[in-house]
């Protein structure tokens, strides 16, 4: 919360079940309360999960169609995104504060600007690679996690398919296997013409499924005309180990590298012309950028360039 207050200068207000075990009534109680409040201008979400499908039918529309304000999650928080999407209202994917604020020495500089442009400035940024990336920090029951960053590696260069076109379009996507989940529960438009045009922003969680698995929810998008509807998909750099998992570098690269060709290919077989990016820092990993959802992105497949407007 002090670093949040420190790179924004806002006054951060923590709700009642920030900090215990709490039902999906009591979560959809604080998200009604803050959405509905004049006094808070933006919702950030503390950590993802696994269960916030069971909060969306406690949500009250009402309240952020009369005052709409940026909130800011992604992994579980997919749910909310789309939430707030179906309901005319952009987001932001990304900005999870126990992941990207607390831990380590400082936070980093992509994700400080892109948390800045979110909550204050609304510019347009170009997204860029970073260099080095972690899967996770340290535990957070250790005190090295406030001081240290996790074990960082060298990105690889990002991936670019389809033709080399311009593509400027609002987002949809998030959390692949969310988004799973959101399909089956009926929570996304049966048409699926509501994206036409748009970027489709793709990312995997710390759950690290196969590639196959991964291809297989991808084709279940394609299936349902969702990748044939966009104009352009963007593809996170995957996470390749947990605390419980961590292979070896050539393991790792592999994991990337087999989820990288897999989306490449089915992204092919049912949009030829979609351009497409592969690897960029979104989604669960570290350094992230925050991205709008519902919001535009340009994707320049004739300059290999990405830029985000916060607007």
């Amino acid at each position: 919360m002090r670093r949040l207050a420190d790179l924004t200068g806002l006054v951060p207000v923590e709700f009642p079940s920030t900090r215990r075990t709490s039902t999906p009534h009591e979560r959809a109680r604080d998200l009604n309360a803050a959405f509905g409040d004049p006094e808070i201008r933006a919702v950030l979400a503390v950590i993802g999960g696994e269960d916030q499908i069971t909060v969306i039918p406690h949500l009250d529309p009402t309240l952020v169609r009369a005052d709409p304000k940026p909130f800011l999650g992604y992994s579980d928080n997919t749910n909310i995104l789309n939430w707030l999407w179906c309901h005319g209202v952009a987001g932001f994917h990304g900005g999870s504060t126990q992941v990207h604020l607390g831990p380590g020495p400082a936070v980093d500089r992509c994700h400080a600007d892109s948390l800045r442009a979110a909550l204050l400035t609304g510019e347009r940024i170009e997204i860029t690679d970073p260099g080095e990336s972690e899967d996770l920090g340290k535990q957070w029951q250790d005190p090295l996690a406030l001081t240290d960053y996790g074990d960082r590696e060298d990105t690889e260069p990002w991936a670019w398919a389809g033709p080399p076109r311009l593509v400027a379009g609002r987002t949809w996507g998030g959390c692949v296997e969310v988004l799973q989940w959101l399909l089956t529960a009926g929570r996304f438009p049966t048409d699926p013409a509501v994206v036409a045009g748009g970027v489709l922003l793709l990312e995997t969680s710390e759950e690290l499924i196969s590639a196959h698995e991964f291809g297989w929810i991808v084709r279940s998008l394609g299936e349902r005309g969702i990748v044939a509807a966009v104009d352009a998909v963007i593809i996170a750099r995957p996470p390749a180990s947990d605390h419980e998992r961590r292979p070896s570098p050539p393991e790792r690269a592999a994991h990337r590298s087999a989820q990288r060709e897999t989306a490449i290919e089915l992204i092919a077989r049912y949009n030829p012309s979609a351009v497409v990016c592969v690897g960029l820092p979104f989604g669960h990993t570290r350094p992230q950028w925050i991205l709008p959802y519902g919001g535009i992105v340009t994707v320049d497949g004739t300059t290999r360039t990405i830029w985000a407007d916060y607007a």
